[in-house]
């Protein structure tokens, strides 16, 4: 498994939300973020953050929008704005120079500190950028290695000679779905290989039933909601069941206590 701290303090996710990684770059993380919980709510904190960023330094211009239109008006109602100190009433006062001056101090501190955070920020960029790269290529053989894992595995599974191999063809709903059963009745261990299924529309999980047929008893085996279309798609459950055979339904996220028929993906019969 990657370091999870480590990778959300190297800045990765920031330059993700940013939208300054390449494209290959930003699949990796969000295969990463969809992985781990823990980086997905990290992504949503930092969001948030910056939402809360951009409404606190959004400026409010109202009240000085009003307070010049005021001053506008009462100029123009005294019929002409004053030249020079002769020209100058009690009643037409002139704005401090001070006030000025404070302005252009106000707007110079602030093209500064924009200046300044410009700066920094391409400095943090650079010193970020070698780590950001050395930890996508950590991710990178870390996932490579445990899909090998996976993958090794799943050979010594269909190498044990008691297996019980059940193939699950496709039902009228996806006709060029399939998957595949693989039971051992000894350790009472069940791999569930759904490659030929399509990709489960949002909101919807896959969910594999143990089934008796005489009469036709169903029994839940648990859902299908780590679905990788880009991963091995392999699943191992539990089964302690006398399953004659095995069938996936596409249900609503969190399962359905009974088969919703209807959507009947897969089905396949375990031979005598």
């Amino acid at each position: 498994m990657i370091d999870i701290q480590a990778y959300i303090d190297s800045g990765v996710l920031e330059l993700y939300i940013y939208g300054t990684l390449s494209e290959a770059e930003n699949l990796e993380v969000s295969r990463l973020v969809a992985l781990h919980p823990e980086l997905k709510v990290e992504v949503e904190r930092i969001e948030t953050a910056l939402q809360e960023l951009s409404s606190a330094v959004a400026p409010d211009t109202s009240s000085n929008f009003e307070a010049i239109q005021k001053r506008i008006q009462m100029q123009e109602g005294d019929g002409v704005i004053p030249l020079s100190r002769k020209q100058t009433s009690p009643e037409n006062k002139r704005v401090p120079i001070a006030a000025y001056l404070g302005w252009a101090a106000a707007v110079l501190l602030l093209v500064a500190v924009g200046y300044q955070y410009t700066e920094n920020q391409k400095l943090e960029d650079r010193i970020v950028n070698t780590e950001r790269e050395q930890i996508l290529r950590d991710a990178r053989v870390q996932m490579a290695e445990e899909e090998l894992q996976i993958t090794t595995q799943l050979l010594d599974v269909l190498r044990n000679k008691d297996i019980i191999s059940v193939p699950l063809g496709a039902q009228a709903i996806a006709p060029e779905a399939y998957a595949s059963v693989y039971w051992d009745k000894e350790t009472g261990k069940a791999y569930v290989d759904v490659r030929g299924l399509p990709t489960p529309p949002e909101g919807k999980v896959y969910q594999l039933w143990s089934l008796t047929l005489d009469p036709l008893t169903p029994t839940n085996m648990g859902i299908l909601d780590q679905y990788d279309p880009e991963g091995t798609q392999l699943f191992a459950v539990d089964n302690p069941n006398a399953s004659q055979a095995f069938g996936i339904t596409l249900e609503p996220a969190g399962g359905s206590d009974t088969p919703t028929l209807e959507q009947l993906y897969a089905l396949g019969v375990v031979e005598p």
